[in-house]
């Protein structure tokens, strides 16, 4: 099984926990095959589990591992995953796991589970290129994003060998695809008569540095953190004097602030959503990355 996680924390508060759910979860499986229902796999069952910690490392692994992986995601669609905390079968997943792919930094809980039992297993997939200002949302530049699928492919063919080219072959498609948004996403940022995104927390840097955008955020790195009031008033008087026609807020935390300020300076609210975990059925990476430069170009005064 393969582990896609986001954190790295000190292991002494969860290592006892997680002992005791492995305790119990082993309880309820001799439980089982006492009474005559294995959960066991099937002889010959060939394919390499993975468990992502959250969306875009779950979009990674079953682009690249296709159907010869199985991937289960931790975070729950439509939670917000920085403040995930394991439940007993999610921690006894990280044993049975092949492959831990992680994001050191994003999930506490999870990179302490992994620390503790998981670690010879790990992928952080923030080492794969620097992060910067130790800010984590790399998925959100979809280069960087390929170069953790790239990364993902060869753990994956180190784990199963006889694919190893198939997993290549996928990464390298799943290349193709995000270069294609890439130049979306330049060429429709192009020409714009802004630059300024005022943003509800500090989630959109990478992908204001590829594409020559000023990220204003209300807050910082963490969603959950509460803006001063001197920093409220520092981006409502910076989008006044900027002539920012949009604040925008995200799917999985309140808009509250971001709805005063745009009220304060004039400006309206939209989604720009830092893809952290699915809100809608039926989207993906992709369509929710194009509603993303949908709402920039509007919001930005952008001409193609």
């Amino acid at each position: 099984m393969i582990v896609i996680s986001a954190h790295s924390g000190a292991v002494p508060r969860i290592a006892l926990a997680f002992r005791l759910a492995l305790a119990t979860v082993g309880v309820l499986a001799v439980g089982a095959a006492t009474g005559g229902c294995s959960s066991a796999p099937a002889a010959g069952k060939s394919d390499v589990a993975v468990v992502a910690a959250f969306y875009p490392l779950q979009f990674v692994a079953e682009r690249v591992g296709g159907d010869r992986v199985t991937v289960t995601n931790l975070a729950k669609p439509g939670a917000e995953p920085h403040d995930l905390e394991l439940q007993p079968r999610q921690l006894a997943s990280l044993v049975d796991a092949d492959l831990v792919v992680h994001l050191g930094g994003f999930q506490p809980a999870v990179d302490e589970a992994i620390e503790a039992e998981a670690k010879k297993k790990a992928l952080d997939a923030a080492t794969v290129q620097p992060l910067v200002d130790n800010d984590p949302h790399v998925w959100l530049d979809p280069i960087r994003l390929a170069a953790i699928g790239d990364r993902v492919a060869e753990r994956l063919g180190a784990v199963d060998e006889k694919n190893a080219d198939a997993y290549r072959d996928r990464a390298a498609a799943l290349r193709a695809d995000l270069t294609a948004l890439d130049t979306e996403f330049s060429n429709g940022l192009k020409t714009c008569a802004r630059h300024d995104i005022v943003t509800s927390h500090a989630a959109f840097g990478y992908l204001a540095a590829r594409y020559g955008l000023t990220q204003v955020p209300i807050s910082g790195l963490s969603p959950d953190a509460e803006p001063t009031p001197q920093r409220v008033a520092q981006v409502a008087a910076l989008a006044r004097s900027r002539n920012v026609t949009t604040i925008f807020f995200e799917t999985l935390v309140s808009p509250k602030v971001a709805e005063t300020i745009a009220r304060e300076v004039g400006a309206k609210t939209a989604v720009l959503d830092p893809l952290e975990g699915l809100t809608e059925a039926g989207s993906d990476y992709f369509s929710v990355m194009r509603a993303n430069l949908a709402a920039l170009t509007t919001a930005l005064g952008c001409s193609s």
